[in-house]
């Protein structure tokens, strides 16, 4: 990445998550070496990965449970992203209504359900993410994201939950911005720090008997007697059940491949704010934001008040590359910095700290999805599609009663149940992804939904973050 294509607000900046600043690196969790056997191994050990560990511990207290991490803890997905904790499991009310209509009061019950849930585990584990449930303001640029606003608000309403319509007034006492002409506020949202809560998922399980491993990909699976085999670098694990909570990354069962796309998400986070210069954008409460396009932006502050700024651009490169280099681009830092002074011009002299990249597992219906392979003895969980931080605590819940073999509501869900449509191959996947982009920017710029968009719709794919 060339620097010299930033602005000066940058000249200071660590291009790395903020989130790793305010979390110690684990040195006691060596890379999986010899053979080693348990009951349940889980691959990867982020929040997928760990809310499996901790939870199968609570159903199989004595059972040997390891996990097997690829990198370090946080470095991946579970570390870089904004820590917004949403109310659902189905990417939104919107998406359950459109897309699950036969199950979508079910979807949006077990959503709220499952954040009631995940904030009762923090307390009981005492696990210091950080966490606040102080709300989310929806803001809105033009006059059809407005009416998109009051759509909303009638479709929460339609499902009992709470929204309020900010009128002019209202909308300056929570944000004053030339860019936002309006705005919905929706009480039932919350926000973590996902570097803490993923230190604080893993010390939680490392309290209870469970083994990490850092530093040990897992590149291959096969049967092995009643079991399953895992290969890592220096080490094989064999084990009678498998949970595959590898988010983003390559699929390592080569059939689910084309389920997701990883797609580049990038985030630049100011210097801690004075209140002074909070006042100055009318933003008083710990509420976040988020606008309503469908290329937006998502904001909000740390515990030291710096004002996190992410989205906008969602970066797909040709065959499907996960390259650790791409987690950095000027192109899109100096959009966000643009976009950011638009929204907030009285911020203009602050710098930026911090900007990175992550990658999301993106499925083509926005959510995430679930099954078994060999013959039940693996689950997995994958195509969060930027909706992961509290939707993982369910998947894996759902991942462990589907290798117990049990028949609950949650594996009954046609949502996550029901495979997702399949990506094409190259060259086709990388036209198909920039043309659906270019019909959502024109959407965003005109309030008209393209033909091909709405066929999409009536076909039950779609394309976001």
């Amino acid at each position: 990445m060339k620097r010299t294509s930033l602005s000066a607000r940058f000249d200071d900046t660590v291009f790395a998550p903020y989130w790793h600043d305010t979390v110690t690196p684990r040195s006691d969790l060596p890379a999986l070496s010899g053979e080693d056997t348990c009951e349940i191994v889980i691959i990867g050990a982020g929040f997928t990965g760990l809310w499996s560990a901790l939870k199968a511990r609570e159903r199989h207290p004595n059972a040997r449970i390891v996990v097997l991490e690829a990198r370090r803890l946080a470095d991946a997905a579970s570390g870089r992203n904004g820590g917004f904790c949403a109310p659902s499991i189905s990417h939104g009310v919107a998406n359950a209504a459109a897309r699950w209509p036969e199950e979508a009061d079910t979807l949006v019950r077990l959503g709220r359900q499952n954040l009631d849930d995940f904030e009762a585990d923090l307390l009981a584990y005492r696990i210091d993410a950080e966490f606040e449930r102080t709300g989310k303001v929806n803001l809105a640029a033009t006059p059809w994201e407005t009416e998109g606003l009051h759509q909303m608000q009638r479709t929460y309403a339609r499902f009992g939950a709470e929204a309020q319509i900010l009128s002019d007034e209202e909308l300056k006492e929570h944000l004053h911005s030339p860019r936002y002409p309006a705005g919905l506020f929706e009480p039932n949202y919350g926000f973590v720090n996902p570097a803490r809560l993923v230190h604080g998922l893993a010390e939680a399980c490392l309290l209870r008997g469970v083994i990490i491993h850092q530093d040990s990909p897992v590149s291959e699976i096969t049967p092995d007697g009643g079991g399953l085999r895992l290969v890592a670098p220096k080490g094989e694990l064999r084990a009678a059940k498998v949970v595959m909570a590898t988010n983003a990354d390559m699929p390592i069962l080569r059939r689910l491949r084309p389920t997701i796309v990883p797609i580049f998400d990038y985030t630049i986070m100011t210097e801690p704010l004075s209140d002074a210069q909070l006042a100055s954008i009318g933003w008083q409460g710990r509420y976040g934001v988020a606008d309503c396009g469908n290329q937006f932006h998502y904001s909000r502050k740390t515990a030291d008040n710096r004002i996190l700024w992410g989205g906008y651009d969602a970066i797909y490169h040709f065959g499907s590359k996960r390259d650790g280099r791409l987690l950095n681009r000027a192109q899109s830092y100096a959009r966000l910095e643009t976009n950011f002074l638009e929204a907030f011009p009285s911020l203009r002299d602050v710098k930026f700290s911090h900007a990175w990249g992550g990658i999301i597992d993106t499925s083509a219906r926005l959510t995430f999805f679930t099954g078994t392979a060999f013959e039940g003895r693996l689950a997995y969980a994958l195509g969060f599609t930027g909706q992961g931080v509290t939707a993982s605590r369910f998947a894996a819940l759902t991942m462990l009663d589907l290798l117990d073999g049990l028949e609950t509501e949650r594996t009954q869900l046609r949502m996550s149940c029901k495979p997702p449509f399949p990506f094409p191959p190259e060259p086709v996947r990388c036209l198909a992804i920039g043309l659906a982009q270019s019909h959502l920017a024109r959407e965003d710029r005109t309030g008209k939904r393209s033909a091909m968009l709405r066929v999409m719709d009536r076909a039950g794919i779609g394309f976001g973050s």
